[in-house]
């Protein structure tokens, strides 16, 4: 079977690459700027580190910069990069925009923009394959699936309103402003995860020091109790009974909750309608605000029905271990907020919002996996989502897209088999806390980096450093 799937992979990988090099024609050149007249120079090593040293000097006139796709260095770099980026993102279940977008921008040489919408579509791709192998897959400990619904019907529409405030806020704020905004919010974020994961580990070092007395007092007794990973939040399951292996799959029919799927789907289905209705509506036009209006109901109907079942007790989140958990208003009201936040983060800097979402679901004391899924399986909706929207705008290479896309899709599956192969052996689910960790701090500063040469950039040229209109904006 470990054979038969290296085969599938490799095929899948060497496919990606002859595609990528058949479709190569169809692109346009990449161009650089000489100061007025437009020279296409050779592509080379040397041109890459003259970029990097001069990224402060780019022509701000410059738009819908797509490089020729042909086999080379970067395109190499940039295959490496992006799947090791959609391993880590979706094994900590932030998705990995934070790695994508600057790469596509200093190696493969798109534009910002572009760059953003090829990303989203890797993200789409890395989440919508790591969404597949998590829909069979049971909760570690209770007799749950992986991916919590009730979390997902919370702050999935949510997530899907912010990132829509958090578009018009991208336009209007200064590019120093988000910069900022980033790195504070990254770095405390992975900082405070970092943190998470040593606090995890201790406890894990514990509970594998008692499995081992345990066994010892049994002695070796081959029906003895296995030193098998045993998570951390356990507690009565929804039937009462607790699972023994965390590794588990069942039939993809009995592991679904298909109602709440097919409500999280009508959310996305509104919101992607009013998505792109809105591209043909004038912006700050009577059409554009109603449309912007409809979505605030569409998000709070769901939220406030998933609510309300919270605070009665007709729901219940357990995938903590607490079944018997009562709800606060002001709890539900707060966590709303951040899912807002998520999104606004998200639709900010042209992530998923699952870099605020992982960390939060850790907070509430899920166990890693099941954090890492729901944050993922919240985040494929809008990812999705802005994919179409790109698409139908004509902002990305198809090609490019497709190709990158397939290498993220490959990488998540590959991350998402290894690291729960790693966790069952090594009985350390913190793990995916380290690594959620490491992706969002290398994201802080990959992307920091990148929001840095822009404001050199802006400062050198002399342009505007303050708030914009939004209205003024197409």
């Amino acid at each position: 079977m470990a054979g038969f799937m290296r085969n599938v992979v490799i095929g899948l990988v060497c496919g990606s690459l002859i595609l990528a090099m058949e479709l190569a024609e169809a692109e346009r050149p990449l161009k650089f700027v000489d100061r007025g007249n437009n020279v296409q120079k050779e592509d080379g090593f040397a041109d890459f580190i003259l970029q990097l040293w001069n990224l402060s000097k780019r022509d701000p006139s410059w738009h819908h910069v797509w490089p020729e796709m042909r086999f080379g260095w970067r395109i190499v770099l940039g295959s490496i990069i992006c799947f090791f980026g959609a391993a880590f993102g979706s094994i900590g279940g932030v998705g990995g925009g934070g790695i994508f977008v600057p790469m596509l921008t200093l190696i493969i040489g798109f534009d910002p923009k572009s760059s953003t919408a090829i990303s989203k579509c890797m993200i789409m791709g890395a989440a919508g394959s790591t969404v597949y192998y998590n829909l069979r897959l049971r909760h570690p400990t209770l007799d749950l699936p992986i991916i919590d619904y009730d979390l997902a019907l919370l702050f999935q529409p949510m997530l899907m309103l912010g990132i829509s405030i958090g578009v018009a806020f991208n336009v209007m704020f200064a590019d120093w402003m988000v910069t900022v905004l980033l790195i504070v919010l990254f770095l405390s974020t992975s900082t405070k995860a970092f943190f998470k994961g040593i606090e995890t580990w201790k406890k894990e070092t514990v509970m594998k020091k008692e499995a081992a007395k345990l066994l010892e007092s049994y002695g070796k007794m081959n029906d003895g109790p296995t030193l098998g990973y045993k998570p951390l939040p356990g507690g009565p399951s929804s039937n009462g009974q607790q699972k023994l292996r965390s590794d588990e799959e069942v039939s993809l029919i009995e592991n679904v909750y298909w109602r709440d799927l097919m409500l999280l789907v009508l959310v996305w289905i509104a919101f992607l309608t009013i998505q792109i209705v809105k591209t043909y509506a004038k912006t700050c036009s009577i059409e554009y605000w109603i449309l912007n209006s409809l979505q605030v109901p569409i998000a709070l109907s769901v939220t406030l029905y998933e609510g309300i079942c919270l605070y009665t007790g007709k729901r219940t989140i357990v995938s903590d271990g607490k079944q018997d958990m009562t709800w606060k208003v002001h709890q539900l009201f707060l966590y709303c907020c951040l899912g807002i936040l998520a999104g606004i983060v998200g639709g900010l800097l042209g992530l998923g919002g699952g870099f605020i979402l992982g960390p939060l679901f850790l907070e509430l004391g899920v166990p890693p996996q099941v954090a890492s899924a729901t944050s993922t399986f919240a985040m494929t909706f809008s990812a999705s989502m802005s994919v179409v929207q790109n698409y139908l705008l004509n902002r990305f290479p198809i090609p490019y897209a497709f190709y990158f896309m397939m290498i993220a899709t490959i990488a998540a599956l590959v991350g998402q088999h290894i690291v729960r192969k790693l966790v069952v052996l090594l009985g350390r689910a913190s793990l995916i806390i380290f690594i959620l960790a490491l992706t969002i701090f290398v994201s802080a500063i990959s992307l920091g980096g990148v929001g840095i040469a822009n404001i050199v950039e802006k400062v050198e040229h002399r342009e505007h450093m303050g708030f914009e209109s939004l209205c003024s904006k197409t």
